[in-house]
Formats: structure tokens, C-alpha cells, sequence
């Protein structure tokens, strides 16, 4: 074999945007890219009767295929290959989370690039003053006033100002060309976002620290050359995100760059408002409030090295960095950073596993550390770094349970508790109402008969909504007009069952008409820019109540809030997901964090039925991490993670019939195969949590194992077992591996 048939191949290996799991074979066509074919570009191909933009995975001289059957490649996209670490993290999820190939590709690409755009910034005009027009004033110009004024303007910016910047001023584009004629000004093109140029990184100055953060820093710069992950767990208040902005500015020193995820969309603005505030160079953002050029435009400044600073949600792990320095995951424990459908991948996780590819420090943060990472510094796998001050001085507030049992209520809150609200508004300051469900009330009842508003297409009640007045389902977004009368009885004595969002703000504004009164919700916030707005108005200190689900209690800095109050903490105690009771305690401390962040210390009210609960109790107490080390305990006696390793295959059909036999038969066939293998199990099938959901019937699999190669073993030999069987067509089907909810 000659060198020349090396560099020329006869088979292009190519990944698809399909859910098979396999490469596709086509001949390279006589007009390739000038640099020849390589991994890693994309390229147009036809597959049955589409056009589809694939991937290049393998260059060479072989196929199973007879030449003759191979189709050629329609046209090459890019020249030169995509990044070689977004690939190789893309071809690691595919094979660790099971899942194709070429759809693990796809949807690890922005949206443009997905579509066949080349892989080029975009561009913007920067316009400049010449020498000449340095010399020249607005005067000299004599009645051309417009490009006087548009002259003067330049002389203000002597690096230039973007063509967008200038028109946003009311100059035109003929008036710059009147200059430009003039040899007054020139334009030069750049990238939209542009390389950083600045004297100094930072735009104002670092906080001074405390003994615990700057021992925290001190560690985290010792390892800057290598792979160190460490678990900042420090309470809520305690400076985690100055300690992260310190962390990045080293990085930035060392010429290298930063990514920070973050589990929620609505964390996104002000943690960039603060990274931005901070540095002087480009600090990009990826998540999918951006369009699609927006996000492209960012995913090119992080992979050709121009944007220091990245922050994202999940999908920014996939992000490909020129100079890796440094990755930051905040709220590390938040099921948020788990995608729940399609390609089920942790970001946390991948990015270890990136962190550790790269040799790069990786810090993962939490007041409310998961299980698994709390096992992993305790095991000596993480290096655990803790911060127990507020920087406010005050201690984090304790829970106060209060029993609700035999006390009336007023959308959900009881007198002692509204008495206490009052007096927190009164001494001038803000209070936090905690309701985890939207809507009005979780149902409609009948008083007469006991009949309740149900979906027809899932095992759930319909929630009662007022702004707009219907009956939605929260789970298949089904929406219904309210009833004048009980369907059942006729009976006209139809009444809401419990509080959501909605209810407790109109008895909050009924009970405080002189106080704003602030709803927090997805209902609220769907609007662009909503939330952020509606915290602006929190933030200037008024005395306010704010309302709201689990969006409020992630991450937000609100100093003026010395009272927390959660209406109902008791929904997720005794759900059937074992990880339940771990969700709900860390929702409940993130909530908590929010009272007595400045200057005055908070109070935390937590309204239960169960106030004898142990497990609450013990929150209450001592704290989380009392409470996780009890879980941790019960999970290793009853082999949970993170003591084994969990995949969950999950069946769905119109019809349950079909979906109970391919779940029975696919357990036996498992449960065979696994007759010799002590350390790996098959459990099930059981119905999920929830059986019916949008009009179809949900059943689960579990496969277990104390080896995480043995549970990938056991795994790819079911998707195998299933892609062969006939009756899996009729069954829709997937598998999590490592899942972190049962529903």
C-alpha cells in the first residue's frame, strides 16, 4: 500500500442523525475537501430519500459492502475538521450512555451547524478615525453637521466603534461613507465577539477573603496543572462564587479558559451580569434562551480560544475549548444537570470525565451536596473543601418546624405563621413564601359527591388555574375549560383542594393589600426577561412578599429577605423514587439559604403534617449532612447508589398489553443471561411511578450491578436484544444509564 492510498480513502465511516447504532459507509466523491478527507468533518450524504449532514468518524480502505452498493458523498461541508476534544467528549457519551452515535453528535452541535452552516464567525464592521481624520474636527466640516457629529463621536473612541453601535445612535450608513470618502474614518471586518485585548483582566477589583476561602483558593491553585477534582461544599452565602471568580482569574493569567455550568436557565443572567462585571474579556454564554446565531457565534469564540470566560447550562459541557483551564460546576447536586430524554446524560459527570481527558482542575459546588459526590470526597476520590461562614456573619438559618395538624388555614398558611409574616413586613423587611406547585390549587372537588377534575390521559389531577380561569395538567399540558357544574352529580358545589402559586398570592394580597406582592412561577416568567425584572424590583429593598416554586430557591442573592416560609414540606417524604427524600432535603436547604443573607439574620418556617418525621427532624436538627449521612447509610444496606450502579430501561405504548409482554420478555431473556453473574441484576418490570401518562402506558426495567463495566455489559446486550426484537417495533423504548428519577 502506497502512502497515497493512506491519504486517500476508499470508504468514508460516517455518523448519521439517526437512532441506529452504527456508522454508515459512502465513497468519497472525486471532489474532496483541498486538504483530503479526515474525521471529524461534516459532509452531505443521502440517506433514503433525505439529505442528511453527517459526520466523518472513519477514513478507510475497507467496507462490508460491495463497492458497487456504496453511495457517494454529496458534498463536504468543512475543510478542515471540528474539534478534536468535542469529539472525542461526543464519541465518550455515545458509548457510556449508550446511545447512537450520530445522534449523540447532533445534538451535542449548535443548531446552524446542525443544518449545514460552515463552521465561520460571523462578522461585524468596527470603524475607525484615520490619521488624517485624528487631525479633523467636527467644525472643519462646515455644513455636513451629521458627519460632524458622527466624526466627533469616533474621536471618543479611539479603538473604534461597531456598526451596529454607531447606527444605534441615529447615524446612517451614507454618512459614514461620507466619511470614509472623505478618508476621514475605514472599517475593518472582526468577529462579533473578538479576541480580548485588555491591559489588565480585571474591571474591578477581588474581594478580600475569609481564612476558610482563601485556604479553599490556596488548594485550588495548587492544582492548576493537572486533573483536581475538588467538592466545594460551603453553606448558602458563604462565598462560593467569589472563590470560583478568583479561580478564573489565574486561569485567565495562565492564558487558558474557564467553563462554569449552571443547572437552571434563570441562574444564567445574573451570574453573567457578575463574571461580566468582573473581567474585561469576553465572557460568553450558551443555553437556550440564545438564538441560534447567538449560540453559534458563542460556540466559535469558545472553540477558536477568543472568549476566556464560558457559561452555560447542561449542553455547554459539549463546548469545545481551544485552551482548557478550569471547569466549575455550581449547584452540582441539581437533577437539572441531567438531560431527561434523547441522549439521558449527566453534565456533572461528563464533565469530569472531560476535566480529567483535559488534565485540568474541575470544582464541583454545593451548599446541598448529591450522595455521590459527598461519597467521593469522603472516599478520598475529591478532595473536599469546606466553607462554613456566611459572609454576612450570620449563622445559616435553622428550620423551625411548625405542625399544622388540626390548625385552619388561609391559602395554605396558618395564623402563627401569618402573625409572623406581618411582623417581619412591618420591621421593614422582605419575606420569602415557599409553594412548590403552580396554579391555583391542585384540584377541583365536588363537596356533594367527592368527585375530583382528573386527566384523561395520564394517572394524575388536573390543576386548577385562575389567570387564565381552566384545568391544566402539569404533566401532559392538556387544558380544559372549568365545569359549571360536578359531571358526576350535577351538583354546583365545586371547590379548589389545596394552594399553589396563584392562591397564595391572592391571599397574601388580601391579608397585606399595602405590600407588593410578587409571583415567581413558570406561569409568571414565560415572558423574556420577566424574572430577571421582577428580582430587580426584590433587589431595591422595598418591603415586598415574593411567592414561588423551586426557580426561586437556586442561587438567587436576595439580601433583603430575612423571612423564608415553605407552605407544604412534606410532598416529596414519602415518594416511591429513592432519591426523593434526598431532593426534597436539598430543595428545602437551598430555600433556607435565601433568609438572612446581609445584614440581618433570617428565620425559616416549614410548615409540615409530620413533624415527627425522623428524617425531617433531623434536618431540622443538625442539618443536611447528618441527614445524608443517615441516607448514605441506608442506601449502602440497601445497595443503592452510590454503592452500585443503576441503568433503567423504561418501555411506553397506547397500549398496555403490548408494553407489559416486551417488558416481561425482555426481563427474562435479561435475567438468563445474568443467571451465572452474582454482581449484576435484573429487577421488574414494575409500572412507573406514574402508569399512564400522555395517553400511554410507562413500565420500567432495572438493571444493577456492583461494576460499572459489568452494568455497560449487561446494558448493551439488552438495546442489542431489543433493537433484534419484532415485538420492540411496536414499543417505544429507552435506556438511562445512571438515572436520577424513577418517573
Amino acid at each position: 500500500m502506497t502512502n497515497t492510498d493512506i491519504h486517500v480513502p476508499t470508504v468514508l465511516g460516517v455518523a448519521l442523525p439517526t437512532p441506529v447504532r452504527r456508522l454508515f459507509d459512502y465513497r468519497p466523491n472525486q471532489d474532496g475537501p483541498p486538504t483530503g478527507w479526515r474525521p471529524g468533518q461534516r459532509v452531505w450524504v443521502s440517506f433514503g430519500r433525505r439529505e442528511l449532514v453527517g459526520i466523518i468518524i472513519e477514513c478507510r480502505q475497507y467496507s462490508e459492502l460491495p463497492a458497487s452498493d456504496l453511495k457517494p458523498i454529496l458534498a463536504w461541508i468543512d475543510d478542515a475538521p471540528l474539534p478534536a476534544d468535542w469529539l472525542w467528549l461526543g464519541r465518550f457519551a455515545s458509548r457510556y450512555y449508550q446511545h447512537a452515535l450520530g445522534d449523540t453528535l447532533h445534538q451535542s452541535l449548535p443548531a446552524r451547524l446542525r443544518q449545514g452552516r460552515p463552521l465561520a464567525a460571523r462578522t461585524q464592521e468596527r470603524w475607525h478615525l484615520t490619521d488624517k481624520g485624528k487631525g479633523v474636527r467636527a467644525a472643519d466640516l462646515g455644513r455636513a453637521k451629521r458627519q460632524g457629529a458622527l466624526l466627533e463621536l469616533l474621536h471618543q473612541h479611539p479603538r473604534g466603534l461597531v456598526h451596529s453601535a454607531i447606527t444605534a445612535q441615529g447615524f446612517t450608513r451614507e454618512q459614514l461613507e461620507g466619511l470614509r470618502d472623505k478618508c476621514l474614518a475605514y472599517a475593518h471586518a472582526e468577529p462579533v465577539i473578538e479576541a480580548p485585548r485588555p491591559q489588565h483582566i480585571l474591571a474591578e477589583p477581588a474581594l478580600t477573603l475569609n481564612q476558610e476561602q482563601a485556604a479553599a483558593r490556596a488548594i485550588l491553585h495548587e492544582g492548576l496543572d493537572s486533573f483536581h477534582p475538588c467538592l466545594l461544599h460551603g453553606v448558602t452565602g458563604s462565598g462560593k462564587t467569589e472563590i470560583y471568580l478568583q479561580l478564573i482569574e489565574a486561569v485567565i493569567k495562565r492564558d487558558r479558559q474557564a467553563l462554569i455550568l449552571v443547572p437552571e436557565i434563570g441562574l444564567t443572567p445574573q451570574t453573567l451580569t457578575r463574571f461580566r462585571r468582573r473581567f474585561q474579556v469576553p465572557v460568553v454564554a450558551m443555553h437556550s434562551g440564545l438564538t441560534d446565531t447567538e449560540r453559534l457565534d458563542a460556540w466559535f469564540a469558545a472553540m477558536s480560544g477568543r472568549a476566556p470566560v464560558v457559561i452555560g447550562t447542561r449542553s455547554a459541557v459539549f463546548t469545545p475549548l481551544a485552551r482548557p483551564g478550569a471547569i466549575i460546576v455550581d449547584e452540582e447536586h441539581d437533577t437539572s444537570l441531567k438531560q431527561q430524554d434523547g441522549l439521558r446524560y449527566h453534565a456533572r459527570d461528563l464533565a469530569l470525565v472531560r476535566a480529567r481527558h483535559h488534565g485540568i482542575p474541575i470544582v464541583l459546588g454545593s451548599a446541598t451536596p448529591s450522595l455521590e459526590s459527598l461519597a467521593n470526597a469522603r472516599s478520598g476520590h475529591y478532595r473536599h473543601l469546606r466553607l462554613t461562614q456566611r459572609a454576612s456573619r450570620h449563622a445559616p438559618a435553622r428550620l423551625e418546624l411548625v405542625d399544622m395538624r388540626g390548625r385552619t388555614n388561609r391559602g395554605g398558611l396558618i395564623p402563627g405563621v401569618i402573625d409572623t409574616i406581618e411582623a417581619t413586613l412591618r420591621a421593614g423587611h422582605q419575606v420569602l413564601v415557599f409553594i412548590n406547585r403552580r396554579g391555583f390549587a391542585p384540584t377541583l372537588a365536588c363537596q356533594s359527591c367527592g368527585w375530583m377534575a382528573e386527566c384523561s390521559h395520564c394517572d394524575a389531577r388536573l390543576t386548577l388555574h385562575r389567570q387564565p380561569p381552566l384545568l391544566a395538567c402539569h404533566h401532559c399540558e392538556a387544558r380544559h375549560s372549568l365545569p359549571d357544574a360536578c359531571p358526576d352529580c350535577g351538583s354546583a358545589d365545586l371547590r379548589p383542594l389545596g394552594a399553589g402559586t396563584e392562591r397564595a398570592e391572592e391571599t397574601l394580597a388580601d391579608l397585606f393589600p399595602d405590600t407588593p406582592v410578587h409571583r415567581i412561577d413558570r406561569d409568571s416568567t414565560r415572558r423574556k426577561d420577566a424574572l430577571e425584572h421582577t428580582l430587580n424590583e426584590v433587589r431595591r429593598g422595598t418591603p415586598c412578599l415574593l411567592v414561588g416554586t423551586q426557580m426561586l430557591a437556586k442561587g438567587h442573592h436576595l439580601p433583603h429577605v430575612t423571612l423564608v416560609v415553605v407552605v407544604n414540606a412534606d410532598a416529596g417524604l414519602y415518594a416511591s423514587d429513592f432519591r426523593a427524600l434526598e431532593h426534597s432535603a436539598q430543595l428545602l436547604e437551598q430555600v433556607a439559604g435565601r433568609a438572612g443573607r446581609a445584614h440581618h439574620p433570617g428565620r425559616v418556617l416549614v410548615q409540615t403534617l409530620h413533624s415527627d418525621d425522623p428524617h425531617l427532624s433531623l434536618l431540622a436538627e443538625k442539618g443536611y449532612e447528618a441527614l445524608a449521612d443517615s441516607l448514605l447509610e441506608e442506601r449502602r444496606v440497601a445497595a443503592l447508589p452510590p454503592y452500585r450502579y443503576l441503568a433503567l430501561a423504561r418501555f411506553e405504548s397506547p397500549r398496555e398489553g403490548d408494553v407489559m409482554a416486551l417488558a416481561d420478555t425482555a426481563a427474562q431473556a435479561v435475567k438468563a443471561r445474568l443467571t451465572d453473574q452474582a454482581h449484576t441484576q435484573c429487577l421488574g418490570p414494575v409500572p412507573a411511578p406514574m402508569e399512564r401518562r400522555q395517553g400511554r402506558y410507562h413500565v420500567q426495567l432495572m438493571l444493577s450491578s456492583t461494576h460499572r463495566s459489568k452494568l455497560h455489559e449487561a446494558s448493551a446486550w439488552l438495546i442489542d436484544w431489543l433493537d433484534r426484537s419484532s415485538q420492540a417495533r411496536r414499543v417505544r423504548w429507552s435506556l438511562d444509564i445512571d438515572p436520577q428519577t424513577l418517573s
